[in-house]
């Protein structure tokens, strides 16, 4: 029989939180961290809002512990502080005690850097700028010198399916336990505010010039952010022999392709209400053992149509409460799968559902409408945390309180 997959750690850093307790606090407070950019050199910087860290890359760096080494980009550096975090609460001071594996998910790699000095490499005076930064660009990069840094050399890999690239990357980790090729595996993904995503979101018409609306009928767009976030996968078998504390259980997960467009889901979600079936099969569970469904809820035109119908397909008139918790990170992109996973696990331990912040009206095609309120001391047992990306590649989680 395959290994249950267990949960024993996670770290995290948003717009909304240096770690994961920061933001739980802003969850709560229904802080969001939407503003307009400090650090990003872009045209746009006070028109399209986004959520940015508020450290500059030399004060990241310092966090992280590596200051004043060169080749850190702001991509890997807010893959290590939140790699850290997890680390530390899972309780690990040696990967090396345990062969430990680590799935990173990014879509930009070191672009925030690269993009910086692309014009240099016409400049031979300037040719070597570039060149110091060139290997930095591959989202392996980042991958690699993370772990490097926490001392990982086994089972490395780099996922990048666009928007759901880090939920991928625990499906990827819970699958090499189940397997039975590791017992400890790392997971999520790290991204930083680009102008290439940016200006690439802006000219598909899928940035809104106000905070976003998921869900909302006057929804005109994503707000892009940035961030990271890793879990500490376990097989069953290690958090006995280690007496591991469990967090809460990676029960299901699936990956479905319905390939109906380049960008565009299917009308009817038939990628999403797959992905959601068939990762609640996978759990053993029925949809009314689902009390929270984290949505993807992009805010754009046709993904919240088409997760919104996949919902009422699923659960027909018994949908569960649902939100999007993009209005406070904005979308995140790669790291937005492991930050929503982690939102998860907090609903489950904190008996929470968090708000859909800036719903004022349903939208015509939808007969639900997603959670407005902080629903406070509402037993939570069961979460589905959904991210669906560019080419159909949907992806869904199924987690679940850790029932010993």
């Amino acid at each position: 029989m395959a290994e249950r997959v267990f949960i024993t750690g996670m770290g995290m850093i948003t717009a909304i939180g240096d770690d994961v307790a920061g933001n739980l606090r802003s969850l709560r407070s229904q802080q969001s961290g939407l503003g307009f950019t400090s650090h990003l050199d872009t045209i746009y910087k006070t028109i399209l809002p986004v959520a940015e860290v508020k450290y500059t890359t030399q004060q990241l760096s310092e966090m992280a512990g590596v200051a004043g080494i060169d080749g850190y980009t702001r991509t890997t550096l807010l893959g290590l502080i939140a790699m850290r975090e997890a680390l530390a609460q899972a309780g690990i001071t040696d990967v090396q005690q345990e062969p430990t594996g680590f799935i990173n998910a990014s879509t930009v790699g070191g672009m925030c850097d690269t993009e910086n000095v692309y014009f240099d490499i016409v400049d031979p005076e300037k040719t070597g700028d570039f060149l110091k930064f060139i290997d930095t660009l591959d989202c392996a990069d980042c991958t690699q010198r993370i772990a490097d840094t926490v001392g990982i050399t086994e089972h490395i890999a780099t996922i990048s399916t666009a928007c759901s690239s880090s939920a991928n990357a625990l499906m990827y980790g819970a699958r090499l336990i189940r397997a039975g090729l590791t017992r400890r595996v790392i997971c999520g993904g790290t991204e930083a505010l680009t102008r290439f995503t940016l200006n690439g979101f802006n000219s598909l018409k899928n940035i809104d010039k106000r905070p976003c609306r998921p869900f909302d009928q006057q929804r005109n767009g994503l707000n892009l952010g940035e961030g990271a976030a890793y879990m500490v996968l376990e097989s069953e078998s290690l958090v006995r022999e280690n007496n591991s504390k469990v967090i809460a259980e990676l029960s299901g997960y699936a990956n479905t392709n319905e390939a109906f467009h380049p960008t565009s889901p299917s009308p009817e979600g038939d990628g999403a209400f797959a992905a959601m079936r068939d990762a609640l099969a996978m759990s053993g569970r029925t949809i009314a053992d689902v009390q929270y469904v984290n949505v993807h809820g992009t805010a754009t035109l046709s993904n919240d149509v088409s997760e919104g119908k996949a919902l009422q397909r699923l659960f027909g008139t018994t949908v569960p409460p649902f939100s999007s918790t993009k209005p406070f990170t904005g979308h995140t992109l790669a790291a937005a799968g492991a930050i929503e996973a982690i939102y998860s696990v907090l609903a489950i331990q904190n008996e929470l559902v968090f708000p859909n912040l800036n719903f004022t009206e349903g939208m015509e095609e939808l007969y639900i409408t997603p959670e407005t309120q902080l629903k406070e001391g509402y037993p939570v047992h069961h979460v589905i945390s959904n991210s669906f990306g560019f080419g159909g590649n949907n992806a869904s989680l199924m987690i679940s309180k850790y029932e010993g």
